[in-house]
């Protein structure tokens, strides 16, 4: 998918990044490791092709005004941008990618990117999220 309505070209350059990332972190390791191994592995290889990366990020969660004392957190936040959500499972459940769009929601993103490391394909265990 293109930028345009949905995305900027910002957007798109860093999510080019994440993903080359997410491929080249797969190539080292393959699957069957834990996920907050391929977190590390992923902030290692962003953060070398200069990107910023917030790891463990809380999300501000308000109701009816009042700020809700919560532990919402997003996996990866990249150039305060795109929302990466990191897994290693074995299937992909729905409830994954309706956290990343609630986290899209609350943190105001645009794009989320939903990573599975338990694939023998990184490609099959890559999915775009837009808000």
């Amino acid at each position: 998918m293109g930028y345009g309505e949905t995305t900027t070209p910002e957007i798109e350059r860093v999510a080019r990044e994440i993903v080359d990332a997410a491929f080249k972190v797969h190539k080292a390791t393959g699957p069957g490791l834990l996920e907050s191994i391929y977190e590390k592995l992923l902030c290692i290889e962003l953060a070398k092709r200069g990107l910023l990366v917030a790891r463990q990020v809380r999300v501000p969660l308000s109701y009816d005004g009042e700020e809700i004392d919560c532990d919402l957190r997003i996996d990866l936040l990249v150039q305060n941008l795109v929302i990466v959500e990191v897994k290693s499972v074995q299937d992909i459940h729905p409830i994954f990618k309706s956290q990343i769009k609630t986290y899209l929601k609350l943190s105001n993103k645009r794009l989320g990117i939903l990573i599975n490391f338990n694939v023998e394909y990184i490609k099959d265990g890559l999915t775009r999220i837009i808000h």
